[in-house]
């Protein structure tokens, strides 16, 4: 029985790979109008805050309206930002949307390349290391260095950019964009990067998500792969482990994280082990071997 049910099981998630990627389609035009768009603004509003008031353009003002709001509020949306939360994430959806899954691991190594290839070369001082502890509202941990750009908006804008370019509805490509622009928000709601930071981030991210997405397109046979899916789901739900013993600095928003790294943890045992184990059993009865 045990050889019968990991060759099933081998099988089961080989045909469910198969299937989810027949509901994706490989190109998505209205997506790559998207993303583009995405791009342009962000690019424009950073080179405009730069140009017209310097690097440090906005902080003061944002940060200021911002902390009329509570800071469990912050450090919740803020942690939406951390990659362990996007890695998560995907355990709802990536046996379902293998290519929507593949484009993610994809934009995410171009966006790593991206946001800590200019931390290093700039090294850009964070408001903490500038700024008097009394000039503005601090939420978390006080982080001095590489601040550009946001490593939290790129997160941000890998994600749910990659979503809404897969997304077929407007309504669902319009959440996605403002949760994208809330995560960004909140790092300077939380007082650890500037508003440039934060637009080259969510720019990045964004410009990532679709060349990770015109690679999956062109490069599609990874996301049905049986042994490399399985490696990286190992490596999203270790992620999701992660979420229920660290919160990040943010310890307001561990319970939010501790019950989506259990939610994530949950559906992806239920997807890959317990409805695979249920169709095995099916079929044994149904061939008179028992189960």
């Amino acid at each position: 029985m045990s050889v019968g049910w990991f060759a099933f099981l081998r099988l089961d998630w080989h045909d469910r790979l198969t299937a989810g990627a027949k509901r994706t389609p490989l190109h998505s035009p209205s997506g790559d109008l998207w993303l583009g768009r995405w791009v342009w603004v962000c690019l424009i509003i950073a080179l405009s805050l730069y140009l017209a008031c310097g690097y440090h353009a906005g902080f003061a003002r944002l940060n200021a309206l911002a902390a009329s709001y509570p800071d469990w509020f912050w450090q919740c949306v803020t942690a939406l930002g951390d990659e362990r939360v996007a890695f998560a994430l995907t355990l709802f959806f990536s046996l379902r949307f293998p290519r929507v899954f593949w484009s993610l691991v994809l934009a995410a190594l171009i966006a790593t390349a991206y946001s800590r290839g200019l931390k290093e070369l700039f090294d850009a001082a964070r408001p903490p290391a500038v700024l008097a502890a009394d000039a503005f509202h601090l939420i978390g941990p006080g982080h001095q260095r590489a601040s550009f750009p946001s490593g939290h908006s790129v997160t941000a804008a890998v994600f749910f950019g990659v979503l809404l370019y897969h997304a077929r509805l407007v309504e669902w490509r319009l959440l996605f964009l403002l949760l994208a622009v809330l995560v960004g928000s909140s790092r300077v709601a939380v007082g650890v990067h500037w508003p440039v930071d934060v637009a080259a981030g969510l720019m990045g991210g964004a410009l990532a998500a679709w060349v990770g997405t015109r690679l999956a397109a062109r490069w599609a046979g990874p996301a049905t792969h049986v042994p490399l899916h399985l490696a990286i789901v190992t490596l999203a739900g270790l992620m999701a482990v992660g979420l229920l013993y660290e919160d990040g600095g943010y310890p307001l928003a561990a319970p939010m994280l501790q019950a989506l790294g259990l939610a994530a943890l949950a559906s992806g045992l239920v997807q890959y082990l317990m409805w695979p184990l249920m169709r095995y059993r099916r079929e044994c009865r149904h061939s008179g071997q028992g189960g």
